[in-house]
């Protein structure tokens, strides 16, 4: 295991033992920003490399232990720890292995099982992150989607000294700002990667087919979607049809199209395209009026990642594997169980 901490624009990988940092034991300075910055580093540091327990820090610091916790928790909150997992579980890599014989994927990713059922997103996300800092070269472009998972990502994604990078939102934004909002996530995406980035600046979904094919031809979108082609890697994920799924979430569908869409046979959505059980869009009028990369020009990109888990997720994710023709899998233990149990 590794940690990477973090301060401004400087970054140092350090690995985890009982190495003597050398820091005064001196109470804590008054609280100014900057002051309370570095003592949250101190802290960090205290904790994690030299292996100090939180109630040794508190006595070191002349601080009460919640104040300890607070501090270390802020830390990871403010993305000044980065935590790797640079070992594997025994149980997980198999299952990785009999998912790429499975789904003739080029390669797969499974983190172990969270204790809390609701971190299931938080734990893919966070793997996601890492996988996507680990592929990252010079000369790179990236196209990715949107979600809470994929947004957990940015948790771990590590800044590198790279050049030439772009990175491309694949699907069009949403009017009311939000912390899953597309196009939000693609820059700061980019920001954290020092990449160029492309946004489809038109709402994830129009009003008419016809309006669709106005903004891509007169407004300059379809130089934006037409960047599809030289990509080297598009990370993906797939929604429900609950009305609680993210997709449904912000005021695009009415209650009535969600359900004429599930009488239609569709079982999710990839960037707003709802598929059916086999992996085909379904007739609907929705279909023709998503901004977003086509489907058919994303199987093209070399890989091609689905970032998804949860056990209700499981028959859209067969099916949206299906569409996309992914070959790069990124899930839970138990997604990856029912996953071989069922495909």
């Amino acid at each position: 295991m590794s940690l990477r901490m973090v301060q401004g624009d400087r970054s140092e990988d350090i690995t985890l033992d009982k190495a003597k940092t050398g820091f005064s034991a001196a109470p804590l300075p008054e609280r100014t920003a900057g002051r309370v910055a570095r003592n949250r580093m101190r802290i960090a540091w205290m904790y994690y490399v030299e292996g100090l327990t939180q109630n040794e820090i508190a006595d070191r610091l002349g601080i009460g232990r919640v104040t300890v916790v607070r501090n270390i928790n802020e830390a990871l909150k403010q993305r000044e720890v980065k935590i790797w997992i640079t070992g594997g579980v025994a149980e997980c890599l198999d299952l990785e292995a009999r998912l790429k014989l499975r789904f003739n994927l080029v390669d797969a990713v499974v983190v172990p099982e969270p204790a809390e059922p609701a971190h299931v997103n938080k734990a893919i996300g966070f793997a996601a992150g890492m996988y996507v800092t680990d592929q990252l070269t010079d000369d790179f472009c990236l196209g990715v989607g949107w979600g809470a998972t994929l947004y957990e990502s940015l948790q771990t994604l590590s800044p590198k000294e790279l050049n030439n990078v772009e990175v491309v939102s694949l699907l069009g934004g949403i009017v009311q700002a939000r912390r899953f909002n597309p196009a939000e996530f693609a820059w700061q995406f980019a920001n954290t990667v020092g990449a160029d980035c492309y946004l489809l600046t038109a709402p994830a979904v129009v009003d008419s087919a016809d309006t669709r094919r106005a903004l891509i031809e007169r407004c300059g979108l379809d130089s934006v979607l037409n960047r599809v082609e030289k990509m080297h890697m598009a990370l993906m994920s797939v929604g429900t049809m609950s009305a609680m799924s993210t997709s449904f979430r912000f005021g695009f569908f009415s209650e009535e199209e969600r359900q004429s869409l599930i009488a239609a046979n569709a079982v999710g959505d990839l960037l707003y395209n709802f598929f059916d059980a086999d992996g085909r869009i379904v007739d609907h009028p929705i279909n023709g009026r998503v901004m977003s990369t086509p489907v058919e020009r994303l199987r093209k990109v070399p890989r091609r990642v689905m970032i998804s888990g949860g056990l209700d997720k499981v028959p859209a994710l067969i099916a949206g594997m299906k569409l996309a023709a992914t070959n790069v899998l990124i899930t839970n233990e138990e997604t990856a169980k029912a996953l071989l149990g069922t495909a």
